[in-house]
């Protein structure tokens, strides 16, 4: 039996795969039947600040309704104030309590008194890390890049200097340069990083003319997006790396390994699959290292990404230029 410890954020885990934050996790029976299957570490689904701005508003219009229907009437209702984000922290605390493994909390917030007010609120639950989800919408035509990164540099600091628990950032893909984004988030001081974002992405229903919004699970081929950027990251920050989207069956956690990620995230296959699938992803990744003669994680992690590899080329080729060369080898064509 291989030994599969590892670390993320400098916190021990007794394997590479965490359960993602999802609808998942709030659930307590949920949580336990994952522990029970060996999931090293859990992620709680993320605080939204939005989400709590929304509710605010619309409490306040439901208590506001029927105000001043006549000359005596002030207000129907007492003077009552949406709770904010107190259910997610005690949900967050019931959660921690209930399982044995670590817990890392989510925030996704959008001003800086907030993501430190959050982290700050958060470390009172107990919880063992924190992951910052980081994506700006692109609303603004004049904003850019430069300056969105800068804020976000500055809301990681902030919230590292007002907690003492380690801090990961999960990061979208859309970043001009993604690797000097993550060499800069890392020198302002998270502990690990996560790549990457699965957002939600609109839809249009033609027929009935109207947008909808489709279940977004992530399909088994996202994986590679992930294994070019880790590849590429492996040996270059101090922050540990996490691979996230497509992570579906155990040999996918060789693969994120391979390319230099510390551990994994993964939702989606437990939708599709049961949380069960937990132990048959695990007990794919010891059959591997059994038959390769690895007894650690850390023996193959890492043997190859970018530095570890002789060809210059497998990580930074974009285009098809290998396949058009070699077309016979890759496909046949009917023509």
């Amino acid at each position: 039996m291989a030994n599969l410890t590892t670390k993320h954020m400098g916190i021990s885990l007794k394997n590479p795969l965490i359960l993602g934050a999802s609808n998942l996790v709030g659930n307590v029976d949920n949580l336990k039947k994952a522990e029970d299957a060996g999931i090293a570490a859990i992620v709680y689904r993320s605080l939204f600040e939005e989400q709590i701005q929304l509710e605010d508003y619309e409490l306040g219009n439901q208590m506001e309704a029927y105000d001043d229907r006549n000359a005596e009437m002030i207000s129907l209702f007492p003077n009552l104030e949406h709770a904010g984000p107190k259910e997610h922290l005690y949900n967050l605390r019931k959660a921690k309590e209930s399982v044995g493994v670590p817990v890392i909390a989510s925030i996704n917030a959008i001003y800086k008194e907030t993501w430190v007010d959050y982290a700050k609120q958060i470390e009172e639950t107990g919880v063992d890390g924190l992951e910052l989800n980081f994506f700006a919408v692109p609303r603004d035509l004049e904003k850019s890049g430069h300056d969105i990164i800068a804020q976000q540099i500055e809301f990681l600091k902030a919230v590292k200097s007002s907690v003492k628990l380690p801090v990961s950032v999960k990061l979208s893909p859309f970043y001009t340069n993604v690797l000097k984004t993550v060499r800069d988030l890392d020198a302002a001081g998270a502990n690990g990083f996560v790549l990457f974002n699965r957002l939600f992405e609109p839809d249009i229903d033609v027929e009935a003319e109207k947008h909808v919004a489709p279940w977004n699970l992530s399909s088994h081929s996202d994986h590679r997006l992930a294994i070019r950027y880790i590849g590429l990251l492996h040996d270059n920050i101090k922050g540990s790396i996490v691979a996230n989207n497509g992570i579906y069956e155990g040999i996918d956690i060789v693969k994120m390994i391979l390319a230099g990620a510390n551990a994994v995230e993964s939702v989606s296959t437990f939708y599709h699959n049961g949380i069960k699938h937990v132990t048959a992803m695990l007990e794919e990744l010891n059959d591997w290292m059994d038959r390769k003669g690895y007894k650690t994680i850390d023996e193959f992690r890492g043997t190859l990404s970018a530095k570890a590899i002789n060809d210059p080329f497998v990580y930074k080729r974009a285009q098809y230029i290998d396949m058009i060369l070699k077309s016979d080898e890759y496909f046949n064509p009917v023509i």
